[in-house]
């Protein structure tokens, strides 16, 4: 093999967007090595680094920010240079992004608090459903989703924390950046006993994870969903049943997790693997945990607030998209608990006092 080449041209105009990269020698066995299985490392590379990459035999086309593009094509050009001797997977991809520290450099340049609007509106392809984000907090969710591998989405009811979380699982799946979607939560209920519930597994938990269940049939449609549950390609499973589990290549949601405990809440977050990507959504104003028990959202907003590649977006009545009788039904009990937090306060000073 003779030594490798590699050719870039780029625009010269000031607003470069995409970088042509020629990699040499042509090898087509490298180059299949290098593009994987239905080219799932090159989509694996698009998704960690923000870029989008077209490739026709040895020339690529990189498209996205100039330091994402320089990042991507490092990659590539390493990749191909390992691809000579070693069989490429998508756990060798990602384990390579992880320890060059290229992820991390591209991630460090992402503002975890605020987003362009000059970027565009974010939509997203789910199926024979374009959604669309409502107001600037559901754009800035989708486009930290596209960007982290762990994401929370917090709020009140109705504000598309849940549905916009499926919506990207469907899209993942159908872009083939994962190879399965699954679908927990804990099993509380809100404030009642429900009893025995009769059936399998999977009938039993049926109810708790009915939202969810509801945003695929709006997408996918009822067959299509129940054929991919049959084939495992979308999972439903408890909480509890999480552990132990190393979840690769999997679009995880973790809905209702202002009912998990803080060691729930550890264990979930420990079992992202490699070419996942993990959505929490929950309500912090309606934990139903029994006796008192502290929530592990509320905790886990205060311990990985500041962890870098993990994003956290806080949504409030303003983004309640249901009835507009809701958006008020929360403002009201929100400031209920204002004054009861207020009246507590004021109670306890007094006891102080004496």
């Amino acid at each position: 093999m003779g030594k490798k080449v590699t050719k870039r041209m780029a625009s010269q105009t000031a607003q470069i967007k995409a970088t042509q990269l020629v990699l040499e020698p042509v090898d087509n066995t490298r180059l299949v090595n290098l593009c994987g299985q239905l080219d799932e490392h090159l989509r694996l590379i698009e998704r960690r680094l923000a870029v989008q990459i077209a490739n026709r035999g040895n020339q690529f086309k990189i498209t996205g920010k100039p330091d994402d593009r320089d990042a991507a094509i490092a990659v590539l050009e390493a990749l191909y240079e390992e691809s000579k001797n070693t069989v490429l997977d998508p756990q060798r991809v990602h384990l390579f992004l992880q320890e060059s520290g290229i992820e991390e450099q591209v991630k460090d340049n992402i503002s975890d608090k605020t987003f362009d609007d000059k970027q565009g509106e974010v939509s997203i392809l789910a199926g024979r459903s374009l959604i669309k984000p409502r107001g600037k907090n559901q754009q800035n969710y989708l486009q930290r989703v596209q960007k982290h591998d762990i994401n929370f989405g917090i709020g009140p009811a109705g504000t598309g924390k849940t549905f916009l979380a499926v919506a990207c699982a469907v899209q993942a799946l159908e872009r083939d950046q994962v190879r399965r979607i699954i679908l927990t939560r804990p099993a509380v209920e809100a404030g009642e006993n429900l009893g025995f519930l009769p059936g399998d597994l999977s009938q039993k938990i049926d109810p708790y994870l009915r939202p969810l269940y509801d945003a695929l049939y709006e997408m996918l449609g009822f067959e299509k969903v129940a054929k991919l549950i049959e084939r495992n390609v979308i999972e439903v499973a408890p909480l509890a049943f999480m552990r132990g589990r190393s979840l690769n290549e999997s679009f995880i949601i973790l809905d209702e997790a202002q009912n998990t405990t803080r060691e729930q809440m550890k264990m979930f977050l420990t079992r992202i693997g490699f070419g996942s990507t993990a959505i929490v959504t929950g309500d912090i104003t309606q934990i139903d945990l029994p006796g008192g028990r502290a929530s592990g959202l509320k905790h886990v907003i205060d311990v990985l607030s500041k962890v870098k590649g993990i994003s956290f977006t806080h949504f409030n009545s303003k983004d309640v998209v249901r009835h507009a009788l809701v958006q008020k039904i929360v403002d009201a009990y929100e400031e209920d608990d204002r004054l009861e937090e207020k009246q507590a306060g004021s109670t306890r000073s007094k006891k102080e006092l004496r």
